[in-house]
Parts: C-alpha cells; structure tokens; sequence
C-alpha cells in the first residue's frame, strides 16, 4: 500500500502560513509529498526544498485571480494536487494545518487496517480550530467538527466545493458541469488536526484576509473590508474556549517566536440567540443538532 500526502500553497511565508511544520508533521508516514506552488512571490519554494526530501515533488501553476465565486480557485488547486498523486491512499493536508507527532502513527495504522476493506472510501479526522493565538481554540456551529483529509485514490474523487472536503463523481465532465457527487463512506480516527487559520499577528492576518476574501468577493465589498482598518480584531467571534493541550512538537518554534497577545474578551461575544440555545445542547448532550456533514460515517 502506497499512501500519497499533498497540499496546495501561494506565498505561504508572506502570508504566514506553517505550511513547512504542516509537511513535516505527515512526510514521515507518505511515500510521496506534492506541494502545488502557486505563482509565489516570496520564499515558500525555498523554505520547501528546505525540507530536503525526495518524496516531495513541486507542482508549479497559476492562480485565477478573475475566478471570485465560492473559493473556486481553492478547489482547482486540490484537484491539480489530486492529478499527480500515485499512491493507494491520499492524504490532503492544507497548508495551516498540523498533526502532532502522538498521533501520526495512529492515521498510518488506520489507513494499513481499512485497506482491506472496500467499503471503506476515507477517513475523517476531528479539528482543533485554533484563534487569536496558541491558547484559545473555536468550537461553534460556526467551524466544522470533522473533515475528510484521506481517502482512497478512486477514479472520480474531486475537491468539493473550495477543497473543505472530497466528493466522488461519475466522471471529471459531469463535476465541472456541476454533478453533486456522492459522499464518502468513512471512518474517523481519533487523531486531531491542529488548524492555525487564525492565528498570526493581527497585521499579518489582516493582510492574509483581504487576499482570501479576494476568492469570495466583489471588489466593492473587498474595498470596504479593507478600509476597516490595518489590524484583524480576533474579539469578533462567537465563542472560544482555552486550549490546555500540547501542540505539536513541529510548531514550538512558531508558538516561542510569538510576539503578539491575545486575551480573549468575552463580553464581546457575538452569537444569536439560537446559536447559543443550540450550542449549550451540544456542550450537555456532545450531539450536534443539525450538523453539516461532508461524508458518512459507517
């Protein structure tokens, strides 16, 4: 069994992305690595050859500015990286994400036992959403539980959407045309994914946002977030919880280079009524009513 890891990245070091602490996390378990390198004006080629690994392969391409709907660009990155795979099993990580070192053995373990079963089209793994910094993590209705991050090499595995998640379609004609796929059946390993999407500097976040909005937005709207001001304000969220677990080992540089404070103020809590009746269910109950599910579980 050969298991294939992959990611997609563009100007990863000026946006701050961990995406070579994200590589290094998976490469020991993967006998292959792409990293599809979008048109990056930065170091990220560099840091990556950095790593100095045979298994990895750069896959160069350019993003579609002119593409502004649903973070198709995303996708269409996801699916480059899919092309040029070769192992039995895919593992699709994302540049801010990381899993600890306890745990990488455990997926590998997984992925050798639910080979044998052909019922068994991929795995789920559950999220730690980290925000404002290393001590607070996000656990709302408002980011997702579990997400697909491996699965078989089947023919018709495509990015769903803007690469959250993989769906299996008849054919690669009939997802661009715009076939709704079918979920995949999986299983989940108890291996969390570390996800650092909100946590840099509040300058280098704001920054990170107003390019990301450019994949979701009119250039109106962008022009209005942007005259908000220079610096991200990580106080306007739902609910956060603290985080008293150990990080991955890959990511303590990062974490000890910190400069930056955030002290989560939660007067400052933005949630509907609904949402908090919902969210307070789910903390007595661990059930999540009306939970979004990319897949299904058997």
């Amino acid at each position: 069994m050969k298991l294939s890891g992959y990611t997609y990245v563009r100007n990863g070091i000026e946006m701050d992305y961990p995406v070579v602490e994200s590589i290094k996390s998976v490469l020991s378990i993967c006998d292959e690595f792409i990293v599809v390198l979008g048109d990056s004006q930065d170091a990220t080629r560099e840091e990556i050859e950095g790593i100095n690994s045979d298994k990895i392969k750069i896959v160069d391409t350019v993003w579609d500015f002119s593409k502004r709907e649903g973070g198709v660009v995303f996708a269409e990155q996801a699916n480059i990286g899919l092309d040029h795979v070769s192992g039995d099993w895919v593992f699709h990580i994302q540049a801010d994400e990381v899993i600890h070192e306890d745990d990488i053995n455990k997926i590998k373990e997984s992925i050798i036992e639910f080979d044998s079963d052909p019922k068994i089209q991929g795995v789920i793994l559950p999220y730690y959403h980290f925000w404002g910094g290393y001590n607070y993590i996000r656990t709302t209705r408002k980011v997702h539980r579990n997400e697909v991050r491996l699965f078989r090499n089947l023919k018709g595995i495509r990015s769903y959407r803007d690469s959250q998640g993989f769906r299996l379609f008849s054919s690669v004609d009939n997802y661009l045309k715009g076939e709704t796929g079918k979920k995949l059946k999986v299983k989940k390993v108890d291996a969390p994914m570390f996800h650092y999407k909100r946590v840099r500097p509040p300058e280098k976040m704001k920054q990170k946002m107003n390019m990301f909005f450019r994949f979701y937005r009119d250039d109106k709207w962008i022009k209005k977030y942007e005259e908000k001001g220079n610096t991200y304000d990580y106080n306007n969220v739902d609910i956060l919880e603290e985080f008293h677990k150990s990080h991955p080992a890959v990511m303590q540089k990062r974490i000890d280079n910190q400069d930056w404070e955030f002290v989560y103020d939660k007067s400052k809590q933005k949630m509907k009524f609904k949402y908090r009746i919902l969210y307070v269910f789910e903390k007595l109950t661990g059930y999540r009513l009306f939970e979004y599910k990319n897949y299904k579980l058997i």
